[in-house]
């Protein structure tokens, strides 16, 4: 009797153990995080390195990330390809945006199926509600004055200088333009340089080349020329070093130390700027995670830590940004960057 007891008791033990292992079971892990990319357009070697970023990024976080881009800048270029993700039903779109205001009824429809919107690089100016936060490389608003006053400083400031953008649309360029426009007219440091042109180059190297060479022909007292984006600059340096221009006419901009490098080598060009572009993939894969897998709260004011970057800070307009000033590229430490 005593031992069907025991037999007895063994027994229970036994399927309370097996219940016990089942609702001890671990939680299935997570989906990855499913993350696309639009870049402004195909063939910028900028975005590369963007790209570069993110990939990394996700093969050490819990995402999977791909890319797709329009062959051209165009405001409505990207539509396309943000419907194309809605249908997908990706967890993340991260954006450069061609224009600050054609994308909004296409990003609203995203943010609707639950699809976290990034503006990486660039911002939807005056729209940020169509949108849920953005990574910039810096605070935009020191861009365009720190562009005159680098040109300026290789002018003696003084002279005729031109700018060359790229397409018309463009947030972030038509911001800093602005802010270029604004230092030039207002600060008496700038008195004597004169902003005679504004062009275009559509961030298409032919395009970029033809308005550099219309600026060298039509300004035959062009002092210098500042070009906010990596295809332009190479760009205008190709032109001034075919025509020998490089004492005369000095250019600085927004290019990639691997693109430039050649052109600050032979005393083209003497300075130009950037950040990481690296790192704002970087920094939006982490964050686009952490927001999907409830970790961060994306509110304004909120501090969370990136591998590599530290504590980044949501700031107003749920921005962040990677790195507080431009880095400037010289003779001195072009041999330092690899991208």
């Amino acid at each position: 009797m005593e031992e069907l007891r025991t037999m007895k008791n063994i027994t229970k033990l036994a399927i309370l153990a097996v219940g016990a292992s089942i609702f001890a079971a671990p939680a299935i892990a997570q989906d990855p995080v499913n993350i696309v990319y639009i870049p402004k357009n195909t063939g910028n070697p900028y975005f590369d390195s963007l790209v570069a970023g993110f990939e990394d990024a996700c093969k050490e976080i819990n995402c999977t990330f791909s890319q797709a881009a329009p062959a051209t800048a165009e405001a409505t270029s990207q539509i396309p390809f943000i419907t194309a993700q809605i249908q997908r039903g990706v967890d993340v779109i991260a954006i450069s945006p061609n224009s600050p205001d054609a994308l909004n009824q296409v990003l609203d429809r995203a943010r609707s199926r639950g699809i976290l919107v990034l503006a990486v690089n660039g911002d939807l100016v005056d729209n940020e509600s169509h949108r849920d936060a953005a990574v910039l490389p810096v605070d935009f608003t020191k861009t365009g004055p720190g562009q005159v006053e680098l040109l300026g400083s290789m002018i003696g400031y003084e002279g005729e200088i031109a700018i060359l953008s790229a397409t018309t649309d463009a947030p972030d360029q038509n911001v800093w333009i602005a802010a270029m426009e604004d230092s030039l007219e207002n600060n008496p440091k700038y008195a004597n340089m004169s902003l005679v042109a504004t062009v275009y180059g559509d961030d298409e190297p032919q395009k970029s080349t033809t308005e550099a060479e219309a600026l060298l022909q039509t300004y035959p007292n062009l002092r210098g020329i500042i070009s906010p984006t990596t295809v332009g600059v190479a760009a205008a340096a190709q032109v001034i070093q075919s025509a020998g221009k490089a004492d005369t006419v000095k250019l600085t901009g927004l290019g990639t130390p691997n693109q430039m490098r050649p052109f600050i080598k032979d005393g083209t060009v003497e300075a130009f700027q950037l950040w990481s572009p690296y790192n704002e993939g970087w920094l939006a894969a982490h964050f686009a995670v952490g927001v999907k897998a409830g970790e961060i709260s994306n509110e304004v004011g909120g501090s969370f830590d990136v591998p590599k970057l530290g504590s980044v800070t949501i700031l107003e307009n749920n921005v962040m940004n990677t790195q507080p000033e431009l880095t400037t590229f010289d003779s001195s430490n072009i041999d330092d960057f690899d991208f």
